[in-house]
């Protein structure tokens, strides 16, 4: 039996090019190998204030990114969070077993609570552990993370062996799977940060269905490092950036892309740099336009109707070691 993934999104604003390659393109080469489960997260975009009618268009349109990026429904669980109430349960009962200890030491809740923690929503606080739900739910072997989501994971495998270690063995413990290239991209305005959909500076990001236009511009302002040539530096993370993400859109190789630009000036590098963004994200854009409402929730109701069949198996065995049922 193959090993089972499992990630999600939240659909909350713009996904960036970083998005896509650091994570999107993973998910879709991973279903050749794996059974994969992906989510649209859409209880935990809820731990921050969101428009109604704002959110439940965004949670479609996120569907539609999932499939125009080649996420297939016949081979992978393709649903929305809400839409799988064991999420919500399971995330109790882990609830019941966490450490305020644990909580508190996450850095993003302190990055998000904004050094005001009295004032943030419990949800908020509580995130990692709904987190954790969504993961033990599948029995998960493998969750494809970013260097920031990793602290969260090792929470829900401390969570899974705490459970198994009080009332049997229960849980798969998952381990991460981080890919070696395009985990991270960095802002085009600031090397030194990751790339965001939440940036306060909307030119640090390529968002995926951002005009070939308005790539170009955002790619010919990008910052660049003191120095010439137009090679992979960490001691230059600016160049070394826009060159990973060159590498990443054309799939050559490290020596092919030093190569293609050897003597080269900056300027040459980011013309050249924004055909080749533009060009790779052309057909996404135009797949993102092929599905209508109707269409997206006949693929979600169907990956539910399977995520909620697996869910429950859990959430049982889980209701039946603690005595609930």
């Amino acid at each position: 039996m193959s090993k089972r993934i499992f990630s999600g999104a939240q659909p909350t604003g713009q996904l960036h090019i970083g998005n896509y390659l650091g994570a999107l393109k993973n998910w879709v080469a991973l279903q050749d190998a794996y059974e994969c489960f992906y989510c649209i997260v859409n209880l935990h975009a809820i731990t921050l204030p969101q428009e109604p009618a704002t959110l439940k268009k965004a949670t479609l349109d996120l569907a539609r990114i999932y499939l125009a990026a080649g996420v297939d429904p016949e081979r992978s669980t393709i649903f929305i969070q809400s839409d799988v109430p064991q999420h919500a349960e399971l995330a109790w009962v882990l609830s019941c077993i966490a450490r305020m200890g644990e909580l508190e030491r996450m850095t993003q809740f302190k990055d998000k609570g904004k050094g005001n923690a009295e004032r943030a929503g419990v949800g908020l606080f509580t995130y990692p552990i709904l987190m954790a739900s969504d993961i033990l739910l599948y029995q998960t072997d493998l969750v494809p993370v970013g260097q920031d989501q990793k602290q969260h994971l090792e929470l829900s495998r401390d969570l899974a062996e705490r459970f198994n270690r009080d009332y049997g063995e229960t849980f798969k413990v998952p381990e991460p799977y981080i890919p070696k290239a395009g985990a991270s991209i960095k802002s085009l305005q600031d090397a030194e940060k990751k790339m965001s959909k939440s940036d306060e500076n909307p030119a640090g990001s390529i968002f995926l269905l951002d005009d070939a236009d308005t790539i170009t511009k955002k790619i010919k302002r990008a910052v660049t490092d003191s120095g010439v040539g137009v090679e992979f530096d960490e001691t230059r993370p600016a160049i070394n950036n826009l060159l990973i993400i060159y590498q990443l859109v054309t799939d050559k190789t490290a020596d092919e892309c030093v190569a293609h630009f050897e003597g080269k000036m900056y300027g040459q590098f980011k013309t050249e740099l924004a055909e080749a963004v533009v060009e790779f994200l052309r057909p996404f854009q135009e797949r993102v336009k092929q599905y209508d409402d109707t269409t997206l929730r006949e693929i979600l109701d169907r990956g539910a109707e399977r995520a909620r069949s697996e869910a429950s198996r859990t959430l049982k065995d889980v209701y039946s070691r603690t005595g609930i049922n």
